[in-house]
């Protein structure tokens, strides 16, 4: 019997030693955004904790293709904010665009009130030419309005052909559904700058019970051909994060596909209790895909390629 299209896990890249960390990089390496540096090696930033769970943005530079680890960097690329501001308890990465040559990165600013729920909004980080990040502005790049009144997170911007550009983020409905998960949907934006956004809702359905709990889509191909999004989602029945997948002709609507995502957790080791954060990208003729196992993060993140069987 011929086998589904499915992912290949090349199993754990990469995992924080416990020893001689920086103190802002303590645990954790979670949502991997890989940058191309040459021939096989790519720049995969993340982001790691401290030990107040506070999390900044990390970088290690790993051939993918041998798998070996070329660079460590001991630093972070850029640290959480200062108290009161947007991503004062953190910074989560979404993905890379460029606009007129400036390549910015996307990410979900943490807040964690002591007299409230914790909430995001989305920021945006400047990638130097060099590969340093300087934080774009103070204010959010997106924040809570009458679409999105609650909380954002995890963008992914790519460019259409004709120059447009298209979001998908999270946007949280409600802090719970009724049966105690919440209601975190990916919905859609578009822009013809790359920098005002128009807002329009959701993108992805939900099933309440099923799927209703979204983060860090993932997207490829193009409008012409199709679209496909890989993300990871809760079900609400107490499971723990599972990567699932859609499929979309253009801005709308998705079609929820979640038994084709060709990737589940492992039966032991460092990914068998939930997998997350996935991020694909095309290197060579392959797909790859990086991800997240046990412990949102803390288990490192591991490298998959699609095999079309």
């Amino acid at each position: 019997m011929k086998m589904k299209p499915h992912w290949e896990k090349f199993g754990l890249l990469y995992c924080p030693s416990s020893t001689g960390r920086h103190p802002k990089l303590l645990t954790h390496a979670a949502n991997p955004l890989p940058v191309w540096l040459e021939g096989d090696v790519y720049r995969i930033y993340y982001s790691g904790r401290d030990a107040d769970n506070r999390s900044s943005v990390a970088a290690v530079d790993i051939n993918i293709v041998t798998r070996e680890i070329i660079v460590e960097h001991y630093a972070p690329a850029f640290e959480h904010g200062n108290e009161g501001s947007f991503f004062a308890d953190g910074v989560s990465i979404g993905n890379c665009y460029e606009v007129e040559g400036v390549r910015y990165m996307l990410f979900m600013g943490w807040q964690s009130p002591c007299d409230g729920h914790w909430r995001g909004d989305i920021g945006r980080l400047i990638v130097n030419a060099d590969l340093t990040l300087e934080l774009d502005s103070t204010t959010p790049f997106m924040g809570a309005d009458s679409n999105d009144p609650i909380s954002l997170s995890y963008p992914w911007v790519m460019q259409r052909p004709d120059g447009d550009y298209d979001m998908w983020y999270g946007s949280t409905a409600d802090w719970d559904a009724g049966n105690g998960e919440m209601l975190h949907t990916l919905n859609y934006a578009s822009s013809s700058d790359g920098h005002h956004w128009v807002r329009k809702g959701l993108a992805v359905p939900y099933v309440i019970g099923e799927a209703q709990a979204f983060s860090r889509p993932t997207v490829t191909g193009s409008t012409e051909t199709g679209l496909e999004m890989w993300f990871s989602y809760r079900s609400g029945g107490g499971q723990s994060y599972r990567i699932g997948y859609a499929r979309g002709q253009d801005d709308h609507p998705w079609q929820l596909c979640l038994d084709d995502s060709g990737i589940d957790v492992s039966s032991d080791g460092w990914d068998s209790e939930m997998i997350e954060y996935p991020y694909v990208f095309i290197h060579g003729e392959r797909r790859y895909m990086l991800y997240n196992g046990n412990g949102y993060g803390k288990s490192g993140f591991g490298l998959a390629v699609w095999i079309h069987a």
